[in-house]
């Protein structure tokens, strides 16, 4: 009886270790998978290339497929849409409050291509293209698909999953197009037609802080992005157990994982462009 005091404690700890352990084994072993698909590039652009433009058409303007991008560009553009009209909201209440609500063609310039065009996207893209991504490859896992491609000599991760990464990259330039002139488009109308702002000035302020270099590095933002989480998706899909429930537990795990990835994207690359001083001079 004097024992059980002390050993319950150590057992504690134990587990707590234990615990620790295993999810340093399994950050580790999806690294070890994220080097195998980058790795795998070659033998898809050299092998599956007929693969990749099938996905990439099928992702675009496939056949069956046009209903997942379209759906895609319907919700992209819909919350860039919902976020920019915000934008024009807040943007030209505050401002006015100083008398300076001219500035609010500053406010889209300035936040839609630095912060809302690209987290949106990543929003978009991780809950339709890589959920379904997840949710094929979870499909063929549990069916053993993926096992008969090994069988018959095809390389699954550079077939399946460096296939859809690249494939999800491709995509995601266009649907971001969309994202960016949607979130213009609705901080645009919001000021001028709801609040009545002058065309003019609101276009002067905001094609003098537009910055071509902050929208090229908005796109590079995205395209990063669109690879994190094309890499998790398909992660979680190819690894897959539990039958169809687990399928199903592998897409919300994916979905949760690649949107908190996607935030740390944007904030540590914007850290990593733009500094401490935001490259920002109000000039004009």
């Amino acid at each position: 009886m004097s024992n059980a005091p002390a050993r319950y404690p150590l057992s504690r700890l134990r587990r707590t270790a234990r615990r620790w352990v295993d999810g340093l084994t399994r950050i580790g072993v999806q690294a070890q998978f994220y080097g195998h698909t980058i790795r795998s590039l070659g033998d898809l652009f050299v092998h599956y290339r007929v693969e990749l433009l099938r996905l990439i058409a099928q992702m675009s303007m496939g056949t069956g497929a046009l209903a997942i991008i379209g759906g895609t560009v319907v919700i992209v553009g819909f919350l860039t849409m919902s976020v920019g009209a915000l934008v024009a909201i807040q943007g030209y209440n505050q401002y006015a409050t100083i008398g300076v609500e001219a500035l609010t063609g500053f406010a889209s310039a300035y936040f839609n291509v630095r912060l809302v065009a690209p987290v949106i996207a990543g929003i978009g893209l991780s809950a339709t293209i890589g959920a379904g991504a997840t949710a094929q490859l979870g499909a063929m896992r549990i069916n053993e698909e993926i096992d008969a491609l090994e069988v018959m000599g095809v390389r699954s991760i550079a077939y399946l999953v460096s296939s859809r990464v690249v494939a999800g990259v491709v995509v995601v330039i266009p649907l971001y197009c969309v994202a960016v002139l949607t979130a213009f488009g609705a901080a645009r109308f919001g000021t001028t037609f709801v609040y009545g702002q002058s065309t003019g000035v609101y276009d002067h302020y905001f094609s003098t802080f537009l910055n071509s270099t902050d929208l090229v590095w908005s796109f590079v933002q995205a395209t990063a992005m669109a690879v994190v989480i094309m890499l998790i998706h398909t992660y979680y899909g190819y690894n897959a157990a539990g039958g169809p429930a687990g399928v199903g537990e592998a897409v919300g795990r994916a979905v949760r994982a690649s949107l908190i990835s996607a935030v740390f994207v944007v904030l540590f690359l914007s850290l990593a462009i733009y500094g401490q001083s935001g490259n920002f001079h109000l000039a004009g």
